[in-house]
């Protein structure tokens, strides 16, 4: 799905169309932040219970869970403790699931 790191298809054909032009030297990097930022999906940042609930929503175990993140088993664990915190892919693959489902990682 060409959308699935956009909050639309209209958003994704925008922020590609202004990319180009950025390409281009027609659209500046300051407006290229400005389509970045509105265009793309953003980061959540999760706390331990938000994790375990999202998780939960989707009515996966933390295994599989896992398997859609990339990580391991224990990495989710810890997250739902609060023992350490996703960071980097994993947050942004989070952050999909909360928007758009875990369909929308699979």
């Amino acid at each position: 799905m060409r959308a699935s790191k956009y909050k639309s298809d209209a958003l994704a054909s925008l922020h590609e169309f202004i990319a180009d032009l950025h390409e281009a030297d027609a659209v500046d990097k300051k407006t290229m932040r400005y389509f970045d930022e509105n265009c793309l999906t953003p980061i959540h940042a999760f706390t331990a219970t938000e994790i375990k609930t999202l998780r939960e929503k989707e009515e996966v175990s933390q295994s599989i869970f896992a398997r859609y993140l990339g990580v391991s088993k224990d990495a989710v664990s810890q997250w739902e403790r609060g023992i350490k915190k996703p960071a980097g892919a994993a947050l942004k693959l989070l952050s999909l699931i909360k928007y758009k489902g875990l369909a929308s990682v699979a």
